[in-house]
């Protein structure tokens, strides 16, 4: 399309001479018959004109009085570069001519020649023109790819910019000055992680010679990201001698916004994916605490959000706590809920404000908002924004949400109300939880003490009974009955009676070794079962503990003190029923007929109940011993195999009561049973120290005593203090040595070894007793710090009848001497016995053939006998 020439084109004739003006217009004008002309021949008249006239064409004379052409020439192009400027004289030089169209000039027409003016301003007309169009399409061009956010660059062979638009530097924000000249520094402003994608964009196309297209993130004045889409093409005619193009044409193309919408619908999509989600998890959802995990984790999974965590505000004497947590580190809530809980009383932070206001709080760029919590840790992780939603019910802030996102303003206006109708839904759930969880408590819990109900109780002893015939075990069943229950609410009024049964309930609870053990199953009725029941006697004592904590002391109610006591009927299984029912109802007889007696507490068999009232009697006869010192030792001595010398004597304990002695088989369990034989051991051992002193004060050559250490004993933390302690006031360094049992030692032998090498430090000598008949590893025997083996009597008294035992006899002595320890045999009541052990190089030796245990008066004369 040809370029338009005004209709009336205006010329500006710059000339000093009339004359000369004339024959120009009139030359200029054979190609043009119109023209709008004006001539001026002044500095200040040109100026003027180039400013009010504004001409299409200047025809001007090089020489002029005081203003010379190249002058006007400088005005001009300073004026309008595009307005064409023709000199037109009559003396103007080759050189000269040259000079003035590098100064800018369009063209010079001789005076002499004034034929080529009309064609020459014909054609300047024309080309400015054409400037002006391409200047107008460049400038749209220009608008274009300035609204479009578009940028082109022309790339040679070696990756150079040979050229690019004006629009570049804007594009990426930067001063031209500063536009990258090379791929290579092009891509240094690349985002790191999208340079790989890049170069293979390149790679690409520089492989198949086509077009190929890529996205990416550059960073160039700004501090933001601003994504790129670049399309890269082949130049045509490029082509070097292979065929494969040498420039390519790239087209660039903010897409900023575009991206941004992109992960607006990506992040919505999630959003939505965890509505969907949290609403089918609603309907399934049967507890709190499920419905928090699968929340969190819903939000994570589904919604990709980097953590997610509800917490539950604080109420009454609980403190805030986080309820549950996902996607992060355990060790991160660890220390954030200390810090939240730091946060409360100060009432500042997203978390306090959103549960005090009820209302959602957003940190959108969490690096420049030093007032959140963990802030580096979360940083550190990837995280930018965090929300904080309150779960809301009857206008209570029960807990709140709280989700972490991995960009800058992530929680936009759209996104924090999908996010509101979630923490919305979230509420309704815990709502209807709430409800459903009261309904479910009234079914199986008493809502005046929280106790289970007979319902629960009932399924909770079924239970328990079905683990006891699964282990072999026994389980007590006891149902408690409050005296005169009736007259509290008849004289004091129900609230009181319902204040008492609270009170009760809460001291059950507080002596109670598992509160699930519990319940109220009638008004004044309370129930109880104990499982892992060692004996009726253990149950009995147990009872008679709990009632004694339980209703000893007075309770305050309505001001008035009251002394409460109580009836309690037990049944045991199995022995009294095979099932929860029939126990219950034994429990029952029992307790009705403990109510008919007037006893504290009856069995449901009869026999049962007289034998633990015996059993009961004498535990109570042993503590009054103890406290007495009703207690006396008995020694019985060691001698030497070969010499018969006295070597060694063996403290047993003896229950001197109403002037007689009380059998050790009857009181010796039942101590170990209660746990009594703790504090008598601990008697025995001082009172074995201070007769082994008396003796020595005597002047006699008191041998060492040994004394039997209960497993009680043994297993005690502070066992090696109580050696210590005990043996304290004796003899130093200590005539005592221990006596402990093969299977008490192999219980918990590396312990055990640690215990024992202590008490050996402390100049104590060891005895195995009973040994062969445990099961003793021969590695572990050599690792005891013992002294001597004591051969159990079952295999002295069968011995010399029986060639076996013998050899089993002979054996252990044989493996004694090879460990380095002395070999004891007790139960020596035979002289023939007695042969055979000094045959088979037995150490020592004890039993009635040399005596029977004496009390310490007699021990004396033995030593003296003994020489």
């Amino acid at each position: 399309m040809e370029p338009r020439i005004p209709d009336r084109v205006r010329l500006l004739l710059v000339e000093d001479s009339a004359e000369d003006a004339e024959l120009v217009l009139r030359a200029a004008m054979r190609a043009r018959s119109r023209f709008e002309h004006r001539r001026v021949h002044g500095e200040d008249e040109y100026r003027r004109a180039l400013e009010q006239f504004r001409p299409h064409i200047v025809l001007s004379d090089f020489s002029l009085p005081g203003f010379g052409g190249l002058k006007a020439l400088e005005i001009c192009r300073g004026h309008d570069p595009d307005i064409p400027f023709v000199f037109v004289s009559g003396a103007i030089g080759e050189d000269v001519a040259v000079e003035a169209m590098k100064a800018g000039g369009s063209d010079y027409v001789m005076k002499s020649n004034l034929a080529r003016l009309g064609p020459a301003v014909e054609r300047e007309l024309r080309e400015a023109a054409a400037r002006r169009a391409r200047r107008v399409a460049e400038a749209g061009l220009r608008r274009a790819q300035l609204m479009a956010r578009l940028a082109h660059v022309v790339t040679g062979p070696d990756g150079e910019f040979e050229s690019w638009s004006e629009t570049l530097p804007g594009l990426i924000g930067v001063d031209a000055a500063l536009v990258p000249r090379s791929t290579r520094e092009w891509l240094a402003l690349v985002h790191p992680e999208d340079r790989p994608t890049l170069r293979a964009a390149a790679l690409e196309a520089g492989a198949t010679q086509a077009r190929a297209d890529v996205e990416y993130r550059v960073r160039g004045g700004g501090e933001a990201w601003i994504h790129i889409r670049q399309v890269i093409e082949p130049l045509e005619r490029t082509a070097d001698a292979s065929g494969k193009h040498r420039r390519w044409f790239n087209t660039l193309q903010d897409v900023t916004e575009e991206a941004r919408t992109r992960r607006r619908i990506t992040r919505l999509n999630r959003v939505y994916a965890v509505l969907s989600g949290i609403n089918t998890l609603i309907v399934r959802v049967r507890s709190r605490d499920e419905l928090f995990r699968e929340a969190c984790r819903i939000a994570v999974e589904q919604g990709q959000f980097p953590k997610a965590w509800i917490g539950l505000a604080p109420g009454g004497a609980t403190p805030f706590r986080i309820a549950a947590a996902y996607g992060g580190e355990p060790r991160f809530f660890e220390a954030l809920e200390p810090k939240v809980r730091e946060r409360l009383p100060t009432g500042r932070g997203l978390v306090v404000e959103a549960l005090a206001r009820r209302r959602a709080m957003v940190s959108n760029d969490i690096e420049r908002d030093r007032g959140i919590l963990l802030r580096d840790e979360l940083l550190a992780a990837g995280t930018r924004a965090v929300a904080v939603f309150p779960l809301v019910v009857a206008d209570r802030a029960l807990a709140v949400l709280v989700l972490n996102a991995d960009t800058v303003g992530f929680f936009d206006d759209e996104e924090m109300r999908l996010l509101g109708e979630l923490a919305g839904d979230l509420s309704f759930a815990l709502e209807n939880l709430e409800k459903s969880e009261k309904i479910d408590y009234l079914s199986y819990y008493d809502p005046l003490t929280g106790l289970a109900n007979r319902t629960l109780f009932h399924e909770r002893v079924a239970q328990a009974a079905a683990a006891a015939r699964r282990d072999r075990g026994k389980l007590g069943l006891l149902l408690v009955d409050l005296e005169r229950f009736r007259t509290v609410n008849e004289s004091l009024g129900r609230q009181a009676g319902d204040a008492l049964l609270k009170a009760v309930a809460e001291r059950l609870v507080e002596h109670a070794h598992d509160a699930t053990w519990l319940a109220r199953i009638e008004a004044d009725h309370f129930a109880l079962f104990i499982p892992d029941v060692q004996s009726e006697e253990e149950l009995a004592r147990r009872t008679e503990d709990r009632v004694s904590r339980v209703f000893g002391a007075p309770y305050l109610v309505a001001g008035a003190e009251l002394r409460v006591a109580a009836r309690v009927g037990i049944a045991l299984y199995p022995s009294d029923a095979a099932d929860a029912d029939t126990l219950f109802r034994n429990a029952e007889a029992a307790l009705k007929k403990a109510k008919q007696t007037g006893e504290r507490y009856l069995f449901y068999r009869q026999e049962m109940t007289a034998r633990v009232a015996e059993s009961l009697a004498l535990e109570n006869k042993l503590r009054r011993a103890l406290e007495r010192e009703e207690f006396v030792l008995h020694y019985q001595p060691k001698v030497d195999v070969a010499t018969r010398r006295i070597v060694g004597l063996e403290a047993l304990i003896r229950w001197m009561t109403d002037g007689e002695l009380v059998p050790p088989a009857r009181f010796i369990p039942l101590m170990e049973e209660t746990g009594l034989i703790l504090e008598a051991g601990a008697w025995a051992l001082r009172r074995a120290a201070g007769d082994h002193r008396a003796l020595t004060e005597q002047g006699l050559a008191a041998p060492r005593i040994a004394v039997n250490v209960s497993a009680i004993q043994l297993r005690k933390r502070d066992f090696v203090e109580t050696i210590r302690a005990a043996t304290a006031q004796g003899s130093w360094p200590p005539g005592i040595d221990l006596e402990i049992t093969e299977s008490l030692v192999m219980e918990d032998i590396e312990r055990n070894l640690g215990k024992l090498a202590a008490v050996r430090d402390l100049g104590m000598q060891i005895a195995v007793d009973d040994f062969g008949t445990g099961y003793s590893s021969l590695s572990y025997l050599a690792r005891l710090p013992a002294h001597a083996l004591k051969i159990d009597r079952s295999f002295i008294v069968a011995m010399v009848d029986d060639p076996k035992t013998m050899t089993l006899v002979s054996t252990i002595v044989s493996l004694g001497h090879s460990l380095n320890l002395r070999v004891i045999a007790e139960g020596v009541d035979a002289e023939e016995q007695a042969r055979a052990l000094r045959a088979l190089g037995c150490d020592q030796m004890q039993g009635y053939l040399f005596s029977r245990p004496v009390p310490l008066e007699e021990i004396p004369a033995l030593l003296r006998a003994s020489g």
